[in-house]
């Protein structure tokens, strides 16, 4: 065991998990304030619910001995059998690594919490909680762990057979998150009002303070994912930071262009865009590349939100602009960028000289992971429209959710 690598991974499990209350509090901020606790309540309970699930079955489904094909892991560490916090040496380890296996476990189970809550931003202010929460149970079962496998599992198809990379969640969480919120959207249909009229952001000061906590835990996302103390987590640690910063700037950039108004809800969705973007990327690419991949998050995630209204769809809080466009992005650009001297488990770039190989592979991934997505996310939220209902009835969304979900105020006005 090595300790430093064990209290980084500890370190960076515990920012990734911060990222949700984060991710709550982004998206809180934009939705109307009679929506504000459904929309946090929709975040947090994701980390009781896949946390139940992870340990019972996601594990092992996601990181288990494989079953044939780099399909699916095996049942073997079902409830967590097997799972020890020593290490009794290499031969015997779960994953190849100098930290406890329950570590990585848990390192894990923060990006499987995540990933489901980021749909929650494309249908708010329109969904039932208890159709939403079994939505999770249910998804994280059956379409983030088979995914997690393929791409993250040393004998996954993606990763074995294709030989595509993805360094901390351009498709396990990004593509696939965004291709299931897409899928949600086209079976619930737009709020009422929706190109009626303005529906603004009640709190933009509660999204800034979100963005930051989310651009906090992006670090142990991103340089956690080396999954080691070393010098392969320092440079994800500053590749995420410049494209984060280079992405929110040329969001407002193209702002300012565009419509003539730099905003600060520009800012942070860029910033937002540039982590999702460099996610598939940070310990593949080196600085100058990160410039690039931040600039070009910027202005194609900003030119993306103008997705929604050429398809006449309501995506609440752009995330598919954000995350499937961004996640898109940034796992294509591991084929342009992708250095094998900073980090040998990939092939060189295009225009690292490496050729076309690790760009086509990179194009296959994606596109698996969009339609394995997308087709298990909407027979999904169809299946359960009919059974148990996705969306309130009129009257509960025009009273808002919080008071007809929850019997609960945002803000309460003192007399």
């Amino acid at each position: 065991m090595d300790t430093g690598d064990t209290a980084w991974l500890l370190t960076s499990s515990a920012l990734v998990l911060f990222m949700t209350p984060g991710l709550a509090l982004f998206y809180g901020g934009m939705v109307r304030a009679k929506n504000t606790l459904a929309m946090l309540m929709k975040n947090y309970v994701a980390m009781g619910i896949v946390t139940i699930t992870w340990i019972v079955i996601g594990y092992t489904l996601a990181f288990g001995p494989d079953m044939g094909g780099g399909f699916l892991g095996g049942l073997d560490y079902i409830g967590l059998k097997g799972v020890s916090s020593n290490i009794e040496g290499e031969a015997g380890a779960i994953h190849a690594t100098h930290a406890p296996d329950t570590v990585i476990m848990l390192f894990q189970m923060m990006f499987a919490i995540i990933t489901p809550a980021l749909i929650t931003g494309a249908i708010a202010e329109r969904v039932k909680f208890t159709t939403w929460a079994v939505f999770t149970a249910i998804w994280s079962i059956v379409v983030y762990a088979p995914m997690a496998h393929w791409v993250w599992s040393s004998s996954g198809f993606i990763f074995a057979q294709i030989k595509a990379v993805d360094f901390a969640g351009g498709t396990v969480v990004h593509i696939n998150a965004g291709a299931a919120a897409l899928a949600m959207v086209l079976v619930i249909g737009p709020r009422l009002g929706f190109r009626k009229e303005i529906i603004r952001p009640h709190s933009l000061p509660l999204t800034l303070l979100g963005a930051g906590m989310l651009w906090f835990g992006w670090f142990g996302f991103n340089a956690g994912s080396a999954l080691a103390s070393n010098g392969l987590a320092a440079n994800a640690f500053m590749t995420t930071q410049i494209a984060a910063a280079v992405a929110g700037t040329f969001w407002v950039l193209a702002e300012q262009v565009v419509r003539g108004k730099a905003t600060t809800l520009g800012f942070a969705s860029g910033a937002v865009a540039g982590l999702v973007a460099i996610t598939p990327c940070a310990g593949f690419v080196g600085p100058m590349a990160s410039v690039v991949i931040g600039a070009l998050a910027g202005v194609v995630c900003f030119a993306a939100l103008q997705i929604k209204f050429m398809f006449n769809f309501d995506d609440a809080l752009d995330v598919i602009a954000v995350h499937l466009v961004g996640g898109v992005l940034g796992s294509l650009l591991v084929g342009l960028f992708a250095d094998s001297t900073i980090n040998p488990a990939t092939r060189d770039g295009l225009f690292m000289g490496g050729g076309m190989d690790q760009l086509v592979a990179q194009a296959i991934a994606v596109v698996i992971a969009f339609v394995f997505s997308f087709v298990v996310s909407f027979i999904l939220a169809k299946l359960l429209d009919v059974t148990m209902g996705l969306r309130v009835t009129p009257d509960e969304e025009q009273r808002g959710l919080d008071i007809t979900l929850h019997e609960e105020q945002s803000y309460v006005m003192a007399e």
